[in-house]
């Protein structure tokens, strides 16, 4: 479905499908370093799973799924473990663990996954902070934080640890975070730079519309799968 050839695979989906009790489609996308797949979404429960599939959270039930030209269903769990640090996403729902600090829920991926010592973790999830609007590495509660303050430090644990991969869900809050927008969108072209695929799934209109997201494809999430919207531009 995309237009790669010459640059190295990063995400690969071939006949991919997901058991579950509703229909999904199956799912075909080829997306390569350094570029940036716009996928329209309207359901987020469906848009969810289809970042679980690619995330290899879920399982195909047919078909494959191969990142960084590993095969989901074919990798040990601990290969699969440290495969998954070399994935940043922003969840739909948050993904936020209550019990923890903001803080603690930005820097346990990262410190999970890598030897980075926490101080080193610490300053660079600070510059990362400032980078997309907040004044440091957020210390309050997830219950208790605004709403636009959790956009911008759920894309910081994201974006943390330059991953090969970025699955963004809903990144803005569906357009209720729009002053997020060209800060995510520099980080994106950073990130893009250095080689990384971008993934974002979303379900507004404004977003699918932005002139200035240079997705190098476009796609609708289906009933029937993923199908190009748009030439790639």
């Amino acid at each position: 479905m995309s237009a790669t050839t010459d640059r190295a695979t990063v995400l690969l989906m071939e006949a991919a499908h997901a058991e579950t009790e509703e229909e999904t489609g199956v799912f075909d996308l080829r997306l390569g370093a350094g570029e940036f797949a716009l996928v329209l979404a309207p359901d987020p429960a469906r848009a969810a799973l289809f970042a679980d599939l690619a995330g290899g959270t879920v399982a195909a039930a047919s078909g494959r799924v191969l990142f960084l030209g590993q095969d989901w269903a074919r990798v040990p769990h601990d290969v699969a473990d440290a495969l998954r640090g070399r994935i940043g996403r922003v969840f739909h729902e948050g993904g936020w663990v209550p019990h923890l600090s903001m803080a603690t829920n930005v820097l346990l991926p990262l410190l999970h996954h890598t030897r980075a010592p926490e101080g080193e973790a610490r300053d660079r999830a600070a510059d990362l902070a400032r980078a997309f609007g907040l004044p440091g590495l957020p210390l309050g509660w997830p219950h208790a934080s605004p709403s636009g303050d959790r956009a911008r430090a759920a894309c910081v644990r994201a974006f943390l640890g330059e991953p090969s991969l970025l699955i963004l869900e809903s990144p803005l809050m569906e357009g209720r975070v729009p002053d997020l927008m060209a800060r995510l969108r520099d980080a994106i072209a950073a990130a893009r730079s250095r080689g990384a695929a971008c993934l974002w799934l979303t379900a507004s209109a404004l977003v699918w519309d932005d002139p200035g997201l240079p997705a190098t494809e476009r796609l609708r999430l289906t009933d029937f799968g993923l199908r190009a919207e748009r030439p790639a531009r």
